[in-house]
């Protein structure tokens, strides 16, 4: 029987072992917090700092099923929807121009001498201090909150693919010209599905972000989302509500960081045995 290593350069875990490993630390930051939550609910139990999970549990359960009395909604769905509305809406139009703009720029030099110092100029401007300026010109409403998600990884995306794109050997290119390709059939039939894995990765990587800019954009100005919520409830000191709401947007961050991986792995297994 061979016995796998458990430590070092060349350490070889299994499959159970991993899944242990990763449980692990989750587990003892879980049991770490009900310690400490325990004890400060012992000298004082009307303590709101660190609620006990059975508190979070019945305020979460009451957000998820019992319609509000104002608006007649329950408020964890309709956050939830309107959060991943702007969010899925802000990552597509980042996702589709960041791509044009990386390939184009990588595979025409011309292309790539006019807009590059642009972009990079653009990249370095910190994102949320485009906000004041975003809700002068877009309103509070929707579109200035998908801007921001849009601006703050569009040029993260573009770059990453430009690099990639680059990096491609020029022979294809060479090669696909001699048979016979047009110029856009060798940036769209050749390059494009060897970048689209890139692509899928790249967004999720910039999913971070993306959650920390939505984030941002409601606490300022929203009548609904999950930051919205937090940032309502904090006057309150409400962290039955804001520490299961932010569970929830881990876990809806990790679903989505998932999904994708799944969608690379399904659609481009090539990508993973490449890699």
């Amino acid at each position: 029987m061979k016995i796998r290593r458990l430590s070092g350069l060349h350490a070889q875990p299994g499959r159970w072992t991993r899944i242990i490993l990763a449980l692990l630390p989750l587990l003892l930051l879980v049991a770490l917090y009900a310690v400490a939550s325990q004890i400060r609910l012992a000298d004082n139990p009307h303590d709101k700092l660190m609620p006990g999970f059975g508190k979070m549990a019945d305020a979460f359960w009451r957000l998820a099923t019992e319609p509000d009395r104002r608006s007649g909604e329950i408020l964890l769905w309709m956050d939830t929807l309107a959060s991943l509305s702007r969010l899925g809406i802000g990552m597509a139009l980042s996702a589709v121009l960041g791509l044009l703009i990386g390939l184009n720029t990588a595979l025409f030099p011309t292309l790539r001498a006019a807009l590059n110092p642009l972009l990079t100029v653009l990249s370095i401007i910190p994102p949320l201090t485009l906000l004041p300026i975003l809700f002068i010109v877009f309103g509070v409403g929707e579109e200035a909150k998908v801007m921001l998600i849009f601006i703050g990884t569009v040029f993260v995306i573009s770059r990453d693919i430009h690099l990639a794109t680059r990096a491609i050997p020029h022979e294809q290119i060479i090669k696909a010209l001699t048979l016979g390709a047009t110029q856009l059939g060798v940036v769209y039939r050749v390059v494009l599905p060897q970048i689209m894995p890139r692509l899928i990765n790249t967004t999720r990587l910039t999913l971070g972000a993306a959650w920390l800019f939505l984030i941002a954009a409601e606490a300022v100005a929203s009548t609904d989302g999950l930051g919205y919520r937090i940032y309502l409830v904090r006057r309150y000191l409400a962290m039955d509500v804001i520490i299961p709401y932010v569970a929830w947007i881990t876990l809806l961050g990790f679903t989505m960081d998932w999904l994708l991986r799944l969608t690379v792995r399904w659609v481009y297994p090539w990508h993973d045995r490449d890699a």
